[in-house]
C-alpha cells in the first residue's frame, strides 16, 4: 500500500513539473529566421492596466528593462529604424471578472497614423515605424491564448512579413508581494524556451 501511495504521489509530482514552467510555440522555419537575426525594437502596446492597484509605468518599465536584458544576452541589439524583430508585449494585470470578457491574446496592431501616445516606458525603444504596421499574422505553430490574469505574453514579429514569429510566456501566475522581482523572474523564465 505504501509503495502504491509513493507511486501515485511521484506521478502527481512529475505531471506538476511537467505543468510549470514557461511555454512557447514556432516552427522549424521561424526558429531558423530569429537565430540570423540581430535587431529589434518595440511596437508600443496602447493598452494600459486600468487596475488601480497596479502602477502602470513601473510595471511596464520592469517588464521592458528586462526583456532588453533578455535581448541583449541572446545577441541582439536596438534598431528603432529598421530593425529584423519587433517586440509586442500583452501585459496582462487587469482583473476579469467573467470569461466571457476576456478576450484570448492574439495581436491585433491599430496603429494607423504617426503621433499617437505611447507610454514614456517605450521612449527610447518604439520602431519609427510603427504606425505602418497594420496587420499582423502568425506563424503556423503561434497560437490563441486565453486572457489569464497576472500574465505577460511576449510575441516577436517580423518586420519585414509583420508575422509572429515566436510567442512566448510562462504557465505561473506573477505574485503580488515582490512584484517587480516576480515580473523579472517571469520574463526571465519565458526567455528560457527562446529559440
Amino acid at each position: 500500500m505504501k509503495k502504491v501511495k509513493l507511486l501515485i504521489t511521484l506521478i502527481m509530482a512529475g505531471a506538476f513539473m511537467m505543468s510549470c514552467g514557461s511555454g512557447s510555440n514556432i516552427s522549424k522555419d521561424s526558429a531558423k529566421k530569429i537565430k540570423k537575426y540581430n535587431t529589434y525594437s518595440y511596437l508600443p502596446n496602447k493598452d494600459t492596466i486600468k487596475d488601480t492597484g497596479y502602477d502602470n509605468n513601473r510595471i511596464h518599465e520592469v517588464i521592458i528593462s528586462t526583456i532588453n536584458n533578455n535581448m541583449s544576452s541572446e545577441g541582439y541589439a536596438i534598431d528603432n529604424s529598421r530593425p529584423d524583430v519587433l517586440v509586442y508585449v500583452h501585459a496582462m494585470f487587469d482583473e476579469r471578472i467573467a470569461d466571457v470578457n476576456a478576450d484570448p491574446v492574439y495581436t491585433n496592431f491599430s496603429y494607423y497614423r504617426p503621433g499617437l501616445y505611447i507610454g514614456p516606458y517605450y521612449e527610447d525603444y518604439t520602431y519609427d515605424n510603427y504606425f505602418t504596421v497594420q496587420r499582423i499574422t502568425a506563424a503556423d505553430k503561434v497560437k490563441q491564448l486565453p486572457y489569464k490574469e497576472k500574465s505577460i505574453v511576449i510575441d516577436l514579429i517580423d518586420r519585414r512579413t509583420n508575422e509572429i514569429l515566436w510567442r512566448g510566456t510562462a504557465d505561473e501566475e506573477i505574485g503580488s508581494k515582490r512584484l517587480e522581482r516576480d515580473i523579472r523572474d517571469y520574463v526571465d523564465e519565458i526567455f528560457k524556451e527562446f529559440p
